[in-house]
């Protein structure tokens, strides 16, 4: 059961981020649909991250009244930046872009972020690389392979291809139509790139920063709803200056709605939190590796719910940024256990303590000291 135990506890942060890529996925294709219905989202923004401290902010009061650091001027001013790099920048240039291309071209361009991340985390030394070490090499070989990958979706579009079988026998005339329409309808994918690219940059960023920040201020669910609240003021000011009729401010009982409580509550609330706990024990990198995870997810949604067309440079990508994730996230497990003294082929056992005194106590106990003892050093 100890065994079965301490599987279960270091497969908590995998099980926790590919949960999470489910999660957004769900976002980008309700988003989408509460966006053709007339939803704004300069006004999305705003309505998500108010419910999400609506959300959050309870269980902060509750749980880390005693736990929960000052305020200090260096805290807020990080909190300020975090709700502006991810609430306002990420996100509304992020619904720009998927606008004006696809729900399932924004999520590929996205699959950039753990490379970025890495070389923001390599620039502010919240990341080690040996290159004498297999593991190192490996977080880089990935960080090139997912860039690769990335490049080949932005750059090749390829012929359609039917990754759903109904999509190719037994899909409806106004499924075809839509998606034609869609096709011929001048989306601008250059800008779309553009602005998906600068917006996964921000979310680099930001998850940089959160790292910083965890360390002056290790209250996740505090810290979660103090970046959502500085999201909703700031987004509100945005939002008010781009859209300025107050009918588009209005919601009713309908997908614009859904997709306000949804991505709120599971997309910023819940990520935001999960992404903060995990971050403090595996680092920047290993939270955005799994991003490339969401892209499937999306697509497989995005062709049944909103009839998008799937091009073969897309796969293409896609089968060599799982290949780059695959080998980060090795990478980053092996340097999470070197890390916890587990990992060195060169450890020797440690004398537990508890049995170093009931050798003490026994007939012949000089053959178990102090000096004996071992313990494993940090690579």
């Amino acid at each position: 059961m100890g065994l079965l135990g301490e599987v279960l506890n270091s497969s908590k942060p995998y099980i926790a981020m590919v949960a999470l890529q489910f999660g957004y996925a769900g976002m980008y294709i309700i988003t989408m649909i509460g966006m053709k219905r007339g939803l704004s989202h300069w006004i999305l923004v705003v309505y998500r991250h108010a419910t999400a401290t609506l959300v959050i902010a309870p269980f902060a009061f509750a749980f880390e009244r005693k736990i929960r650091p000052k305020m200090t001027r260096s805290v807020f001013l990080k909190v300020l930046l975090l709700g502006l790099l991810e609430p306002v920048i990420d996100q509304n240039l992020y619904f720009l872009g998927m606008s004006i291309t696809s729900a399932t071209y924004g999520s590929a361009i996205v699959n950039v972020l753990p490379a970025l991340t890495f070389v923001l985390a390599l620039i502010f030394r919240l990341e080690k690389v040996n290159l004498k070490r297999m593991h190192s090499q490996a977080k880089i070989v990935g960080t090139v392979i997912t860039l690769t990958g990335a490049t080949v979706m932005t750059l090749y579009k390829g012929p359609i291809v039917d990754i759903l079988w109904y999509s190719h026998h037994g899909a409806t005339t106004t499924h075809k139509a839509a998606a034609a329409a869609a096709s011929s309808s001048g989306q601008h994918y250059l800008a779309g790139t553009i602005m998906i690219l600068i917006c996964t940059c921000s979310w680099a960023g930001y998850f940089i920063v959160q790292s910083i920040t965890l360390k002056e201020y290790p209250a996740e669910l505090s810290l979660t709803s103090l970046i959502c609240l500085a999201g909703t003021v700031e987004g509100g000011i945005i939002a008010m200056i781009m859209e300025r009729d107050p009918k588009a401010w209005a919601l009713g009982f309908d997908s614009r709605l859904l997709a306000s409580v949804y991505s709120g509550v599971v997309c910023s609330g819940i990520a935001y939190y999960v992404q903060g706990v995990v971050n403090r024990v595996r680092g920047p990198v290993f939270v955005t590796a799994f991003s490339p995870l969401c892209m499937i997810i999306t697509a497989v949604l995005g062709a049944i719910v909103l009839s998008e067309q799937v091009h073969l440079g897309s796969l293409i990508g896609a089968i060599i940024i799982v290949m780059g994730l695959y080998s980060v996230v090795w990478g980053k497990s092996k340097d999470h256990l070197l890390a916890s003294g587990k990992g060195s082929a060169q450890e020797l056992p440690t004398v537990d303590k508890s049995r170093l005194e009931l050798a003490n106590t026994m007939d012949n106990p000089s053959k178990v000291t102090i000096k004996d003892t071992i313990r494993p050093q940090d690579p």
